[in-house]
């Protein structure tokens, strides 16, 4: 069966609506584009305690988000890698970010002891503007962190910040991937691409991942990607209809897409997500994309980012 058939339901129609493929179905889809399976780069795991806070502040709909967003993912943490690996998600970002001072270097090591029991996981470390930032993210890094989350919403930060030199010279000069929240979706003061565009004006060498694909300034993001070589998007929540791509006419937003296929990398923002992985997967499948396009961004950008074994 073709990708383009797995994108159609039992009527031989494009799925439309709430229809679309399940969680157990996406192995075929990796199948049929002869994958080993697919990298998430957007995937959340965080100490239990934290993650039941992150759930609550969902389910209220709090002032970060605007109104409340449902769980689909909402349990334990053994059943949330037992249904990563039934997908096929061969390699996933242990995603852990703080919300003020004094969290990120805890964060991290439970981040690498949490990767070093689940061999998919890429351990993935964090930091906040702190005088002590370099020396923990250095020690996560020498501990073996291979990617990096920031969250400039979140932590309501500025990226530009005189505390942050230290750590953005020293993931310029690792060449670490930072999957980096920094649009405007939610808002805070520094966020959009003209604060993180000056940082990297100051380290063009960034290999910063735009999270959402930079949503709801997408355009203003893609520019940075073009000027900068090693910037890239993932694609968590772009194609689910609970939030959709804003701020991009679709059809400009897909044509883009086509002609950077080597930037683009898959990310659900699982488990925390209004919809099924699946959901995300089939829109996707439905927006027209090449099957070669498709192998790079499930899988092959992300293999040769990270030096994923399947």
């Amino acid at each position: 069966m073709s990708v383009a058939d797995l994108a159609r339901g039992e009527s031989g129609k494009p799925h439309t609506g709430a229809a679309t493929l399940p969680d157990e179905r996406l192995p075929r889809v990796w199948q049929a584009l002869d994958i080993p399976g697919i990298a998430d780069v957007h995937v959340h795991f965080l100490p239990d305690r934290l993650q039941q806070r992150v759930w609550s502040y969902f389910d209220r709909g709090g002032p970060l988000l605007g109104r409340p967003i449902p769980v689909t993912y909402r349990y334990s943490e053994q059943e949330r890698i037992r249904r990563l690996r039934e997908m096929g998600v061969l390699a996933w970002t242990c995603l852990v970010y703080p919300h003020k001072a004094g969290m990120s270097a805890a964060l991290n090591s439970w981040a690498i002891k949490f990767a070093a029991e689940v061999p998919e996981a890429i351990p993935t470390a964090t930091f906040f503007p702190e005088p002590d930032a370099g020396r923990y993210l250095q020690e996560a890094l020498e501990a073996g962190a291979r990617a990096v989350k920031a969250h400039v919403a979140v932590g309501r930060y500025d990226p530009r910040d005189a505390l942050l030199r230290p750590v953005w010279g020293l993931l310029e000069q690792t060449g670490t991937p930072v999957i980096i929240h920094a649009s405007s979706s939610p808002a805070s003061p520094f966020t959009g691409p003209g604060p993180i565009g000056e940082v990297l004006a100051k380290f063009p060498r960034l290999r910063l991942i735009f999270a959402h694909a930079g949503s709801p300034e997408t355009a203003g993001f893609l520019l940075l990607c073009a000027r900068f070589a090693e910037c890239r998007i993932d694609l968590s929540m772009v194609f689910d209809d609970f939030l959709g791509q804003e701020g991009a006419d679709p059809l400009w937003f897909r044509s883009q897409l086509r002609g950077m296929a080597d930037k683009v990398l898959w990310g659900s923002d699982y488990p925390s997500i209004p919809n099924p992985v699946a959901h995300q997967v089939t829109r996707l499948l439905q927006a027209g994309f090449s099957d070669d396009w498709l192998r790079r961004v499930l899988w092959r950008n992300a293999r040769e980012l990270f030096g994923l074994q399947p």
